[in-house]
């Protein structure tokens, strides 16, 4: 049985290679494997002879953590009949409690469900019924391949939503306003005809309130078939509590109507009618869901313009014709022409012209981006340059970039940050509780103190419609759909709710140097030679070695050599030890190439001669790193490669000096090079010569020392490290893999965009904590009040209709002050 495990409380391979060796003594182990960077274990084993639980046991007892992990399928659901959170707080509990359910969240603002499932334990078919049995319904999977139609789709089922909403709030209005002039009219002095004045005709008084709350009444009739069944399941939400508060005002004026008609103290019955209430808080929850339904849709005009940015067509170069066609028929391999003006419509490679691009709205760099042949372009981005270009597709659909940062932007949207909690917590257990402060509420008045009948049941409706748990379940949400879309516009994108709480809560910043601090773009500047060395001669030598190599230096020098133009001699053996250096039999010679340890080790001669000293000592002053190079045993040159420090960074360190966040850079480099560069930055401290897969333990000392560390690296060899920080954040120089890496990815490639991160982060959870804030203090101040708290002691009670209306703006308040961040700067 192969079973994958995911291990936390690793920080170096001493931990994966002990961990390795104590699984593979385990009987019944046929064979371990750990993987450091991603931080899982493989085993192999007989499960007749040792269990999954008794393997997490083994690790447990070793030092770290495991979960097993189930290979499960993901599937995105749109839901809808949710209302408020209590809806959504109860499916997501039953979902995480279904045989079979790996683990699911659900978005009440984006009306999804996010399901990871075991498919050899229960299907999709299964899922689908589950939600229907407590009252919802589940849409088609989204497809990542049909994702803009499918937005399309729901952008336009939105629209027909509000339309409907709108006529019935209007029909509401139409009949609402009427009824509330009959019945206060008189206290303006207007007065009624005598067919329907209560002092003339206390029935007709009675009747057309009847008639005119009636067909109020069927226009909020989705209240009553959500809301009544919701009871009977013994899951109320707000509907229920909106269903329960009006019926009794219904059904109370309805009985008193009757007793009118049978001369039961008609003109007292007369002025013990609440049909307007009934009718005013329904259209009073009519219109707060209007304009909630109204907010909410705005609040992921982000991802609309993200969608937006795909054009229907692309012109195809094919048999030297220009051929209009179909964006989804074009493919990988396919030849497409960009004239100026034009929107790229896939991702590809230039192979003939030159022109300038806007990639503001993948990178949110205002600048344009020169494109030239080898160049790679985006889908998604404009030509704005004056000169035509042609690219050869490499992604399409799902594949392209801008397709996958949809996705990513989609399901950041879609989760939940860890302060969000509470609320759902709240929501899940609040409807019932209110349900019971309404009637004990009722009874008391009733039971303990003079007051009549009516006024116990006007303390019970306005308990129940004022305690809508609408506004909690929305604030955490709604705040994360707008701040993770606005992240997506300024080039930062976050991946999940999580990470854009805990970037806020960074005190410690480790920076990788090349690439991150740097451009990453090492240059050759300056280069000792040794005796009797040909600099041309070794040159060519050198860049041949390095051509296997992926290390910046490597590239330094390969560059060097395409300049100089001098031809490269055969390779025929290579072999890399990570960190050090290279051996190679390079043009008949046996070469090594890496730093001074690494020669040192293979006992390299000459490495202490005076002037290669003096030159060693003299390139690390400058900052440059030195590339020892040795021919056949012997040293031959020392060659000086510098990569020039970020021009945004030594303001981006002071900055985050100024938030009070440390400051760390780590890097392969010696110690003096490291220094005279940290310097330049402003760093606090550098941790030099550290291997790619040590970085991981210089993060968890920092988080040994209680503090919260974001790692910032450039996604690929900083794996580790940025898999153990709190934070990973991935510079996206190289936005294709970028994309994969990180908690946190920073599309430009530019330091500022840490910045932007944290203070987006800091916007978004304070923006929470307000919209919290309104949404318990509207319920702790309304409830008291409502239950007739001030009335004890000679102060106002809560009429009905007063309760609705704050409700409404409970939500109505979340929602808005959520839209607040999609003008957030830095």
């Amino acid at each position: 049985m192969n079973t994958l495990f995911e291990i936390k409380g690793m920080t170096c391979s001493a931990c994966s290679s002990r961990l390795e060796r104590v699984i593979n003594n385990v009987e019944g182990v046929k064979h371990a494997s750990v993987n450091l960077a991603t931080e899982s274990l493989a085993v192999d084993f007989d499960k007749k002879a040792v269990s999954t639980a008794e393997i997490i046991k083994m690790v447990e007892n070793a030092g770290f953590e495991a979960t097993e992990k189930i290979a499960g399928t993901e599937i995105l659901l749109p839901i809808s009949g949710m209302t408020c959170s209590a809806c959504s707080s109860r499916l997501e509990r039953v979902l995480n409690n279904t045989d079979g359910v790996i683990k699911a969240g659900v978005s009440l603002p984006g009306e999804t469900a996010t399901i990871k499932f075991n498919s050899a334990i229960i299907s999709l078919r299964d899922i689908r019924q589950t939600i229907k049995d407590i009252g919802f319904e589940a849409g088609e999977i989204e497809s990542a391949q049909d994702a803009h139609k499918n937005f399309e789709a729901r952008r336009e089922d939105n629209a027909a939503k509000l339309a409907l909403m709108k006529k019935k709030l209007i029909y509401a209005l139409a009949f609402t306003i009427p009824l509330l002039i009959i019945t206060m009219g008189h206290m303006v002095g207007m007065g009624l005809p005598s067919v329907i004045n209560p002092h003339d005709s206390p029935l007709g008084f009675a009747l057309v309130q009847l008639f005119l709350t009636l067909p109020v009444i069927w226009f909020g009739k989705d209240f009553y078939i959500h809301g009544i069944p919701n009871i009977l399941r013994g899951a109320p939400n707000m509907d229920s509590l909106i269903a329960v508060g009006t019926s009794a005002a219904f059904v109370y004026s309805f009985w008193n109507l009757v007793e009118i008609a049978i001369g039961v103290d008609p003109m007292v019955k007369a002025m013990d009618l609440y049909f307007e209430s009934a009718a005013t808080i329904i259209t009073l929850i009519l219109l707060g869901k209007f304009q909630e339904g109204r907010a909410k849709s705005r609040t992921s005009e982000a991802i609309e313009k993200l969608m937006d940015l795909t054009p229907a067509m692309a012109i195809l170069l094919e048999n030297n014709k220009q051929v209009s066609t179909p964006i989804e028929e074009i493919g990988p391999g396919d030849n497409i022409l960009i004239r100026p003006g034009d929107r790229v419509g896939a991702d590809g490679t230039v192979y003939e012209g030159r022109s300038e691009l806007d990639e503001s709205m993948l990178t949110g760099e205002s600048m344009p981006v020169s494109k030239t042949v080898g160049d790679s372009v985006a889908g998604g981005t404009v030509n704005t340059g004056g000169g035509a270009l042609k690219v050869r597709v490499k992604n399409v659909g799902e594949n392209t970039v801008l397709s996958r940062i949809i996705k990513l932007v989609q399901e950041a949207q879609g989760s939940k940050a860890p302060i969000s909690s509470l609320a759902d917590t709240v929501s899940f257990y609040f409807v019932p509780s209110v349900m019971a402060i309404a009637v004990l509420s009722g009874l008391s008045w009733y039971v303990f103190s003079d007051e009549p009948f009516s006024f116990a049941l006007r303390i019970f409706i306005s308990v129940m419609v004022i305690a809508c748990p609408c506004a909690m379940g929305l604030a955490t949400p709604t705040a994360i759909m707008v701040g993770t879309g606005r992240g997506a516009q300024l080039g930062v994108l976050v991946k999940s709710g999580e990470a854009l709480e805990t970037a806020g809560k960074i005190n410690t910043m480790i920076f990788d140097k090349t690439g991150t601090l740097t451009y990453g773009q090492p240059e050759l500047v300056d280069t000792f030679l040794a005796d009797g060395q040909n600099g041309e001669e070794l040159l060519s030598l050198a860049a041949s070695a390095e051509q296997q190599s992926e290390h910046p230096l490597a590239k330094a020098v390969l560059r060097a050599a395409e300049k100089q133009e001098v031809s490269l001699p055969e390779t025929t053996s290579f072999t890399g030890v990570a960190g050090l250096g290279i051996a190679t039999e390079t043009g008949g010679h046996s070469m090594l190439l890496g730093n001074k340890e690494y020669l040192s080790r293979n006992f390299v001669t000459g490495l202490d001669a005076k002037n290669a000293t003096e030159a060693a000592s003299r390139f690390e002053s400058a900052g440059q790193s030195p590339l020892y190079i040795a021919i056949d045993g012997k040293l031959a040159a020392i060659m000086a490669i510098a990569d020039k420090i970020k021009k945004e960074a030594p303001a981006t360190i002071k900055k985050l000096h100024d938030l009070g966040v440390k400051t760390v850079m780590l890097t392969g480099d010696n110690e003096k090079v490291a220094r005279t560069i940290a310097k330049s930055a402003g760093i606090d401290e550098v941790v030099a010569q550290v291997m790619p897969d040590r970085k991981a333990e210089v993060v968890n000392r920092e988080k040994a020392q209680g503090r919260k560390v974001a790692m910032v690296g450039d996604g690929i060899n900083d794996a580790p490290a940025l898999a153990s920080a709190d934070l990973g954040i991935a510079m996206g120089t190289g936005i294709d893999v970028a994309i994969e890496s990180g908690d946190i990815v920073l599309m430009k490639g530019d330091l500022t965009g840490v910045l932007t991160a944290l203070a987006l982060s800091r916007a978004t959870v304070k923006n929470i904590k307000q919209n919290l804030f309104w949404a318990f203090a509207f319920n702790v101040l309304g409830i008291p009040v409502a239950a007739g708290l001030l009335y004890i002691f000679g102060g106002p009670t809560l009429s009905p209709m007063f309760a609705a209306a704050a409700m409404s703006l409970s939500s109505v308040t979340v929602v808005t002050n959520a839209l607040r961040l999609k003008f957030f700067t830095v």
